[in-house]
């Protein structure tokens, strides 16, 4: 099949893009208290050099006492901003575009069980898995996280980042708000309903929004599933996605990354679409697909062990061509392979790299 329409341009406010496709924001943790180093640089200048569209960074996070789960997770505010500046500066230097995921992690526990932050930011107390975690963010805490999350959007602008990507997915802290489980909240900031729970990002979209100007292009991620609960629906059927999506859209959001662990899987019966396919029917807005893109096995069970061979994207394609989503994020398959990008464009198949898992514990 062609690959014509994944090297299609894309356009959304400010930002241009030569191709659809978007390097998946992938923790790595080698940032040394916090600062991307040049090993961090060389990392991103080579995805870019590759040809990839856009890259989103891994998570970095914000500036809350708890705001991440592992030590060496990028910070996107004090020394970690000059780091970042020097990544941004490689990889439009090397002719890509840019996004840094902007993240607070929540209650969602890193995998060092003895590097835990004390207290953590929670709606309410608990963990994903109802562990209790301390006390619920307090108006005060919740005020200072949007205005961190804000303050960490104008950052990236000024240091010349193309975009921004909120992390709302996965059971983090914007996710942790959605999620009934975890928001148990019975003031304004909680709710019976998804729409009700959006409050949240709502504010942080609002934040993010006013600190980079109308043109600025903001992407949020979302998910359904959470971190151990892989069969979580936040939205039941298309209606309930609408409520949940659409203020989010509204708050100033113009891409959703909606993820999902095997992006052919339908989301709703009755239809063949996938959750970015269905974000955008019922939003309107341009979608990034993404879940065991170019790769036969799905990351969880990479986590584990498990290696993957290469996959025909003939599946992908036929869902982009027929308008399902816009971009498509790319996870592990450029993460084994900085040219995983220029070698699909060039149709060198067969020089496709199957997955490895010990890419994980290398930064290359």
């Amino acid at each position: 099949m062609s690959h014509t329409s994944l090297f299609s341009p894309f356009a959304s406010k400010s930002l241009e893009l030569d191709n659809r496709i978007v390097m998946a924001p992938m923790t790595r943790n080698f940032s040394p208290g916090g600062v991307p180093d040049q090993a961090v640089v060389d990392y991103y200048r080579r995805r870019a050099e590759s040809g990839v569209g856009l890259i989103v960074t891994e998570g970095t996070v914000i500036e809350r006492p708890a705001s991440k789960n592992e030590a060496n997770i990028p910070n996107i505010y004090g020394e970690g901003l000059a780091g970042w500046a020097k990544v941004v500066e490689a990889v439009h230097a090397a002719g890509g575009k840019i996004a840094p995921q902007i993240w607070h992690t929540g209650a969602a526990f890193g995998r060092n069980p003895q590097w835990r932050p004390t207290p953590m930011d929670t709606p309410s107390g608990i963990s994903l898995s109802d562990e209790a975690v301390g006390e619920p963010m307090t108006e005060a805490d919740i005020a200072d996280t949007i205005a961190a999350f804000g303050r960490a959007a104008g950052d990236a602008k000024r240091l010349g980042f193309d975009a921004i990507e909120l992390h709302g997915a996965h059971g983090y802290l914007i996710d942790e708000f959605f999620w009934a489980h975890t928001n148990r909240r019975t003031d304004v900031w909680g709710g019976a309903t998804i729409g009700e729970r959006t409050r949240f990002a709502v504010e942080v979209l609002k934040a993010a929004r006013a600190a980079v100007g109308p043109d600025f292009p903001i992407i949020i991620r979302l998910s359904q599933w959470k971190g151990g609960h892989w069969d979580n629906k936040l939205a039941a059927d298309p209606a309930e996605m609408e409520a949940w999506l659409q203020p989010l859209v509204d708050a100033g959001a113009n891409i959703l990354h909606a993820s999902q662990r095997r992006f052919w899987e339908p989301e709703f019966e009755g239809s063949d679409l996938n959750f970015a396919g269905w974000a955008k029917k019922v939003t309107g807005v341009p979608t990034i697909t993404v879940g065991s893109v170019g790769l036969n096995g799905e990351f969880i069970a990479a986590f584990g062990g498990a290696a993957s061979e290469p996959q025909s994207l003939d599946e992908l394609l036929r869902r982009l061509d027929r308008g399902d989503f816009d971009l498509v994020a790319v996870g592990r398959a450029i993460l084994n392979d900085p040219e995983w990008v220029a070698k699909v464009r060039d149709s060198r198949h067969d020089d496709l790299k199957a997955f490895s898992p010990a890419a994980f514990a290398t930064l290359y």
